[in-house]
């Protein structure tokens, strides 16, 4: 089997950090690990296969050896780091918004649209984590039935703000236990026993850029023609997006069905059986690979309405595995690792 040298930018984050994991859990054919981050970080050891390696900087020149890099170092880095990496010779797998949205790069969930991996000019764009776990469990619903519309409410992990914001949950807690002040710094408001209807930035719209990403996400690696209307919520969970969906088809449909498809699609899990209290949570989802479905009912109020449940590891699925998984495709569908 051919071995690829493989980076990963923003090696010492939350998600890089899962990469790493990610990456030998799943036994990608490596040849060597190079673990990147900013130049303070330099010489920091991270642990990949029982051997300690060190980080050396993200910066031009690091890329010359590379046949993947994964990046998960936020978009202002990849908007300059990631051209530099295609240019020396790298494919480059952006966890960031940075290039999500450029017509000339794949936005690609790999159970969902492979085929937009191909002509590739370097760069492939991971979608954002909410919008990822709706695909991967509407795909097989859209190909079977035609899906005309989604209404979509998030209850999304603090891990998707990153370590500052796993930091703050925690602190509440401990201050909450202590009877003393809580202080919120990284939201806008106390976290702890709350929901915060409010991730990213609010538009002109009224919607949140979160809430606009699951739409213009959705259009481009979907379905243009798919009506989306999102709300996005921030809960006090450590780990693992919750997603309310309704979901309304051209073609009628019987629950059965639908559950039916669900437990042969790729990287689905049905958990759905209420009256044994069979369905996901954010626990069953804590590092697992597996989008999780559950709450399967009829709509009544439409011709053809479903809602169900949706569950899946932010970091894992969301971000971590979603970019592996693009690098075994691409393995998959011929990439040849650069001659040594």
């Amino acid at each position: 089997m051919k071995q690829y040298r493989v980076a990963v930018v923003g090696a010492l984050g939350a998600v890089g950090q899962e990469m790493i994991k990610t990456l030998e859990q799943r036994d990608f054919p490596i040849s060597e690990l190079v673990p990147l981050d900013i130049e303070s970080k330099v010489g920091t050891k991270v642990s990949y296969k029982g051997r300690e390696v060190a980080v050396r900087a993200a910066a031009k020149g690091a890329f010359t050896n590379i046949d993947f890099a994964l990046f998960s170092a936020g978009a202002d880095a990849s908007e300059v780091l990631a051209p530099i990496a295609a240019a020396e010779g790298a494919i480059v797998i952006d966890n960031s918004s940075q290039w999500r949205m450029d017509p000339q790069v794949p936005l690609v969930v790999p159970e969902v649209n492979p085929q937009a991996l191909d002509g590739h000019k370097g760069i492939i764009a991971n979608p954002n984590c909410s919008t990822i776990q709706m695909l991967v469990a509407a795909k097989p619903i859209h190909d079977a039935f035609k899906i005309k519309r989604i209404v979509v409410s998030t209850y999304q992990a603090v891990s998707g703000t990153g370590g500052p914001a796993i930091a703050e949950l925690s602190a509440q807690a401990a201050a909450f236990v202590k009877g003393e002040k809580i202080i919120a710094s990284v939201y806008p408001r106390q976290i702890l026993f709350n929901a915060l209807p409010h991730i990213d930035v609010f538009m002109d719209n009224g919607y949140t850029k979160e809430e606009m990403k699951m739409v213009n996400e959705t259009h481009k690696i979907l379905d243009p023609n798919i009506q989306v209307s999102p709300t996005a919520v921030r809960v006090a969970v450590y780990r693992g997006h919750s997603e309310s969906i309704n979901i309304e088809t051209e073609k009628p449909f019987t629950i059965e069905a639908v559950r039916e498809l669900l437990s042969k699609a790729p990287g689905i899990k049905v958990m759905d059986d209420p009256s044994k209290h069979v369905y996901p949570t954010a626990l069953d989802a804590d590092g697992q690979d597996a989008t999780f479905v559950g709450r399967l009912r009829m709509d009544p109020t439409v011709p053809h309405g479903l809602n169900m449940w949706v569950v899946s590891d932010n970091l894992r699925k969301g971000a971590a595995l979603n970019a592996v998984q693009i690098a075994e495709t691409l393995v998959a569908r011929g990439y040849r690792a650069r001659a040594v």
